[in-house]
């Protein structure tokens, strides 16, 4: 496992939050304190699903100064590859998983006046910590978090009840609407705009930030992208002379790692460019779904990040 020497862990509590989000708890094995982290920071966590090696990486949600335990809490995608199902239907108290060391791409901004955080659906959990940490440091912060349902909004209770003049909620169900507009223009000078959630969510508050003349230092978010499925194909990988076929739900990056070779990455999201390669040759049409690469270099047909791309094709050779 790339980043950092991997993390065995046992898992302590299992705790439904509502009828799609589930909380997990881990304790080292070994009984020693977890790294530390700050908010905003990820782990990637590791599973067997009988017998298909899952990496999935999760934002961690606690307090920051707590090193005896690490939380994550997963939303259940019925139509996804596989890894948040295994960890709703399999995972109990007890079971035994690897978690990597915590690595944080979406970090407070602290010369920022004040911190201002939009979060939708399960786009909450990195915020969970930040607000902690903003408390810690007695930073000023406000959380504007949008769901459909009370029922499904986890932590909404404790939030409100914890940080009622900090914290505003919006419910699809209720018809409430957030005024973004109005909630940028009346934002202090030297603010930091965070979001995380839904991927029209984060593309609209962006824009409009834009467009109002936001400077890009200012905005910070953050979108785990999962690998798309599709139609097999294969990879020839040139440097270590392997070849690997790509399944209809694996990822070109998983395909790698299963040959037996260990690429550099940190997100397995499409985010922060450490598993970029290039791309020697390819017969089909590369399938781009990063935030990485520039438009001109998905357009080259010469890099790809099999985090989260592929191909339609029958085949492509990587200079890996």
């Amino acid at each position: 496992m790339s980043g950092g020497t991997p993390i065995p862990v046992v898992v302590s509590e299992v705790t439904p939050l509502n009828d799609l989000v589930t909380r997990f708890r881990f304790r080292r094995r070994d009984g020693l304190p977890f790294p530390a982290f700050s908010g905003g920071a990820h782990t990637v966590v590791e599973m067997d699903d009988h017998g298909t090696r899952r990496r999935n990486p999760y934002s961690l949600m606690g307090d920051p100064a707590d090193t005896a335990a690490y939380s994550i809490s997963v939303r259940r995608d019925d139509a996804g590859r596989g890894g948040s199902l295994y960890l709703h239907r399999h995972v109990r108290p007890g079971s035994e998983l690897v978690l990597s060391h915590p690595v944080n791409l979406f970090p407070l901004d602290l010369r920022a006046r004040k911190h201002l955080f939009i979060a939708g659906g399960i786009g909450i959990t990195p915020f969970l910590a930040m607000i902690h940490q903003c408390l810690r440091l007695g930073l000023r912060f406000e959380l504007h978090y949008t769901a459909r349902t009370r029922a499904l909004g986890a932590y909404m209770d404790d939030l409100e009840r914890q940080h009622g003049r900090n914290v505003r909620l919006y419910l699809d169900d209720q018809d409430q609407r957030l005024d973004l507009s109005g909630l940028l223009a009346r934002q202090p000078l030297g603010t930091a705009l965070y979001v995380c959630g839904p991927k029209p969510m984060i593309a609209w508050v962006l824009a409009t930030a834009r467009d109002m003349g936001w400077p890009e230092a200012a905005l910070h978010s953050e979108e785990f992208l999962a690998p798309p499925t599709g139609a097999p194909f294969r990879a020839s990988l040139a440097r270590s002379g392997i070849g690997v076929t790509v399944g209809p739900h694996q990822s070109l990056l998983e395909a790698i790692e299963a040959a037996g070779l260990d690429p550099p990455y940190l997100c397995r999201g499409g985010a922060c460019g450490q598993c970029e390669t290039d791309v020697l040759a390819c017969e089909g049409r590369i399938l781009h779904n990063d935030h990485w690469l520039t438009d001109a270099q998905k357009a080259s047909g010469t890099k790809i990040m099999p985090c989260v791309s592929r191909i339609e094709g029958p085949s492509i050779t990587l200079d890996r």
